[in-house]
């Protein structure tokens, strides 16, 4: 790679970076349905709304515990920021941790959307049916 200039050079690092030091960091089928639904939400992602929109979309039954282990999980990976939003009477003044996705997180979310897309390309129509009972 050669690089010819200063944005050359912050691919490269960024790339460096995500290889070699974030190696291991791939995303787990949870772990892509949180960060699909806290950019679904945007400014309103947090734990139960997260939850939620979860069980609405998943249809499955989901605790706070697993959905709070996930976000810490995919903030240590890089993937998620957090900071604490305003004081509510609703919640007895306690803070809600409000989520966003980071540019890292975008990049890991497309690239996981894209290789589902190759491998669901590579797929023979005559390995699928669609004619079985449901």
């Amino acid at each position: 790679m050669a690089i010819c200039n200063f944005s050359d050079l912050v691919l490269y690092i960024i790339y460096i970076y995500e290889k070699y030091i974030m190696k291991g960091t791939h995303l787990g089928e949870f772990e892509e349905l949180v960060l699909l639904i806290i950019a679904i939400l945007g400014d309103g992602a947090y734990g139960v709304a997260i939850r939620d929109q979860l069980e609405v979309q998943t249809g499955r039954k989901i605790s706070i515990g697993a959905v709070h282990a996930a976000t810490n999980r995919l903030e240590d990976k890089g993937f998620l920021k957090s900071q604490f939003g305003e004081v509510t009477l609703e919640r007895g003044g306690k803070r809600k941790k409000l989520y966003v996705m980071s540019p890292m997180g975008e990049r890991s979310l497309m690239a996981s959307k894209d290789l589902r897309n190759r491998l669901w390309d590579l797929i023979p129509a005559s390995s699928l049916s669609t004619n079985l009972p449901d």
